[in-house]
């Protein structure tokens, strides 16, 4: 018999109250800025052309007019992203059916902030899962990790077959902007990002899930550390963005996801669609450069993007998900860029 792969049972987002459009926060970075009116000048018209309609954010848009240091934002984050993936895998559970103590392992992802005991740890008693669960808490993965930790979900779900796993993920990047750093990626950081939550119950072997995994892989190219990431401040984390990051994504990824493929037994012409994290209207229009795709057919991605911003790693999951509310179907390719500079990519089979 034919391995099934790992099922998706449920996929759920979860987003803070704090709603944002595009033109509030331009106004406020103008202020925050206000000491650098050249700048600002040359840098407005990036807001109308990030593909961004609106975002969320755990903290209202006063909060960002002021200094805060690494206390403060790290009690910030933990307080919120506690809160925002408790409520996304309660609402993953219950759309599975499953019961918090029936989860034998969970996954959880994060780049934008620190907290010890880990986010899963202090999930344990809000979500009822059982003192015996296996835990795996991965930071650094940036926007790649909601693939990569899909994957890694999917490995651990695989090795427990009939177990069902949990796969949580969450990025507060508002919480991450230094009102002090003017520099150009941080005002860039200021027209894309959000902040969100993302969860996923997966399980190997039988049964009628929304898609199936069928395999995973990741690429990370030679000599690209300082593409994107974040640097170490006293008040917090630096954005790290390179102005490369579309034509690498145009000349560089195509290779990459098609050696993947063929490892798979595919190639792109098996593929009915692409899954992919938007990381501002310039990567979308590469991804659709580099796949040979009209201006405009990444529908889900866009969408995502002008209702959320860019969420880091929780992105592609609300792509994914929006994906399948759209009764889509046939193999898929998913895939993320982040730091590294590293691609993580799944293949998956939508029912």
């Amino acid at each position: 018999m034919s391995d099934p792969g790992v099922g998706i049972y449920s996929i759920a987002t979860a987003y803070p109250p704090h709603c944002f459009r595009q033109a509030e926060i331009m106004a406020k970075a103008a202020e925050v800025f206000g000491h650098r009116p050249e700048l600002m000048e040359r840098m407005a018209r990036t807001y109308g052309n990030a593909g961004v309609k609106q975002r969320n954010s755990c903290v209202p848009l006063e909060w960002y007019r002021s200094p805060h240091g690494w206390p403060e934002r790290m009690a910030l984050f933990e307080e919120h992203a506690v809160k925002l993936l408790a409520t996304a895998a309660e609402r993953a559970l219950a759309d599975a059916g499953v019961a918090a103590p029936e989860i034998a392992a969970t996954v959880t992802v994060s780049s934008t902030g620190i907290v010890t005991p880990s986010l899963d740890s202090l999930l344990q008693g809000p979500l009822g899962l059982s003192p015996t669960v296996q835990r795996l808490p991965v930071f650094g993965l940036g926007c790649a990790g909601g693939v990569i930790g899909l994957a890694r979900a999917a490995a651990i779900a695989k090795s427990m077959p009939g177990k069902p796993v949990l796969f949580m993920c969450t990025e507060l990047c508002g919480l991450t902007f230094r009102a002090g750093d003017d520099s150009k990626a941080n005002i860039i950081a200021t027209t894309i990002f959000g902040d969100g939550a993302a969860a996923v119950v997966l399980r190997a072997g039988a049964g009628t899930p929304r898609a199936r995994i069928r395999g995973w892989g990741e690429h990370t190219w030679p000599g690209t550390r300082d593409i994107m990431g974040w640097t170490v401040e006293d008040d917090g984390l630096g954005v790290v963005f390179s102005r490369s990051i579309p034509d690498l994504v145009r000349t560089m990824m195509r290779p990459v996801t098609d050696a993947f493929l063929s490892t798979q037994g595919l190639t792109q012409s098996d593929i009915r669609g692409l899954i992919v994290h938007p990381g501002g209207e310039r990567v979308l229009e590469a991804l659709e450069d580099c796949y040979g795709l009209p201006r405009g057919d990444l529908v889900s991605a866009r969408g995502v993007l002008a209702d959320h911003g860019n969420m880091s790693a929780v992105t592609v999951l609300a792509v994914l998900r929006r994906t399948l509310a759209q009764d889509a179907a046939g193999p898929h390719l998913m895939a993320a860029l982040g730091p590294g500079f590293s691609v993580g990519m799944c293949l998956l089979d939508l029912m």
